[in-house]
């Protein structure tokens, strides 16, 4: 992916850090300015999330090391659900556990069925600093889920074991060496 930007958009696209980037496994640490710096952080997260065709994307993603995601992504009746998290915290997740496809814009190639809870609730901040509380049902609640691992150094495949972890660490490894500069 190259480094520009999205038609309508005032966030830059910056290039995805993918599977064996150290980057993807540290914790990300906490937003304590909300700034230009943290708002255009956030700009460039949607622009690199819209590009790159995701639903979802956390900071450490584009090598930014602190507690931040953005989402556009449907629920399971279809509702789009847009917006940002600082210092997001993952307080309740409920309703059952679904295991359900998921993929991750920094595992490209891979695909794997991954178990969640069917509900869950991120509190955290917006860009200006004001509380926000997100609840999400079925695939909006995977993304939150998904994007609150990420902040905690880890990825999807971590949740896999057995042979569905193997088939999808394969998958991640092969793609990996199809992609210039891996």
């Amino acid at each position: 992916m190259h480094r520009g930007t999205i038609p309508g958009s005032s966030g830059s696209v910056h290039p995805l850090r993918l599977s064996a980037d150290p980057a993807l496994r540290a914790r990300c640490a906490e937003v304590v300015s909300f700034d230009a710096e943290l708002s255009r952080l956030v700009e460039d997260l949607f622009a690199s999330m819209y590009a790159a065709h995701g639903v979802g994307l956390a900071a450490n993603q584009i090598g930014a090391p602190v507690r931040v995601f953005v989402y556009d992504c449907p629920d399971d009746d279809d509702r789009r659900h847009l917006g940002h998290v600082v210092n997001p915290r993952l307080v309740e997740t409920g309703g059952v556990i679904v295991r359900g496809p998921e993929s991750c814009l920094s595992l490209p190639g891979a695909e794997a069925a991954v178990e969640r809870h069917d509900r869950a609730v991120v509190e955290g901040r917006d860009r200006t600093g004001a509380p926000v509380r997100i609840e999400g049902t079925g695939f909006f609640a995977r993304c939150l889920q998904h994007e609150c691992d990420h902040l905690d150094g880890g990825v999807y495949t971590d949740r896999l074991t057995g042979p569905r972890r193997r088939r999808a660490l394969r998958a991640v490894r092969r793609a990996a060496a199809r992609t210039p500069g891996q």
